[in-house]
């Protein structure tokens, strides 16, 4: 099957020919420059991890609880401590630790979903669905991007735009998933383009590039890029006090003071993300985790695939 054939008709298969498809190359330039917009959760010299769509919400019920009710109880313990009313106090301290308590166990068991991993070193593309690990190689990668839209009676017509990678299951390489590297509400086969971009300067060029995606000993790019991503909901407030400080809008003042009272509930969220994300890293397979590290084996899964006389996978129509 020709170059992008299997994948191109996969696509088709779900859309016909309604829409346009692009395919996307490791080795060919889409024409636009290197850019993400908050897709990569994590970026280092060996691996490059995209958000799973699910980050905005991890850590929301602890925060919300904890973050509001907590104090809220700890505050009512003050009138009761103040006539002696000790029983009272201490139902109010245990209804504050269980407001902590509760949200905060119920996340810890439902960890992050494992990201969209590229790993640079063995370039090679992982990802995890219900407990099973799927690859593809990064030369070669069968990626395609297209645009359709959903209509909704309320919001009317919505353009949405992913990026599908095939890759098939690690030791039964005929079972093959399309899988989404970008949430695709509003974005479009441009914006799409940029993301490739961004993703081929980090495989081929990486770990630091330039704005025009050549290797840059600097990573000056890479961490102006990664400022989205990486800002914390807690510090919301510097930056709507900048606004303020530059345009003297009331409104900023207004914001930047609600982004305070808010401080603890946002804080314990980034808390709770964080330690989860963590959680999250050490899930995958020991295959995966070995290759991980610096010193870690080079060989990709589809070579140890091989060496066991498995069939090629994805790699058959693009090697």
């Amino acid at each position: 099957m020709a170059l992008k054939g299997k994948l191109l008709a996969l696509i088709g298969e779900k859309f016909g020919a309604r829409y346009p498809i692009t395919p996307l190359f490791a080795d060919r330039a889409t024409g636009q420059k290197p850019m993400q917009l908050n897709e990569v959760d994590e970026q280092t010299e060996h691996y490059l991890a995209l958000k799973s769509g699910e980050e905005m919400a991890k850590g929301l019920p602890t925060g919300v609880t904890a973050g509001i009710g907590t104090p809220t109880c700890l505050l009512m313990m003050i009138p009761p401590l103040q006539h002696g009313e000790i029983d009272f106090a201490l139902g109010c301290l245990a209804v504050a630790i269980a407001f902590f308590a509760v949200p905060f166990a119920w996340e810890m068991l439902h960890p992050l979903p494992l990201p969209t991993l590229f790993n640079r070193r063995t370039r090679e593309v992982y990802f995890e669905l219900d407990g099973e690990l799927y690859h593809t190689p990064w030369d070669g990668i069968e990626a395609a991007t297209y645009e359709y839209e959903m209509v909704h009676q309320n919001t009317g017509a919505m353009r949405h735009a992913p990026i599908e990678v095939l890759m098939h299951r690690y030791g039964k390489p005929e079972q093959q998933i399309l899988v989404n590297l970008v949430i695709p509400v509003a974005r479009s086969i441009a914006i799409n383009q940029h993301t490739w971009e961004y993703l081929r300067a980090y495989m081929n060029n990486g770990p630091w590039f330039d704005e025009n995606g050549a290797n840059s000993p600097s990573d000056a790019f890479v961490r102006e890029q990664l400022a989205i991503s990486n800002e914390k909901r807690r510090h919301a407030y510097k930056f709507t006090w900048k606004t303020w400080q530059k345009y003297r809008r009331p409104r900023s003042l207004v914001r930047m003071v609600l982004e305070l009272l808010f401080y603890p509930m946002d804080a314990i969220q980034d808390f709770v993300y964080a330690l989860s994300k963590h959680r999250s890293r050490n899930q995958w397979p020991e295959e995966v985790l070995e290759r991980l590290r610096p010193d870690g084996p080079t060989t990709r899964l589809i070579d140890l695939e091989r060496e066991q006389g498995l069939p090629a996978g994805v790699s058959a129509c693009s090697e």
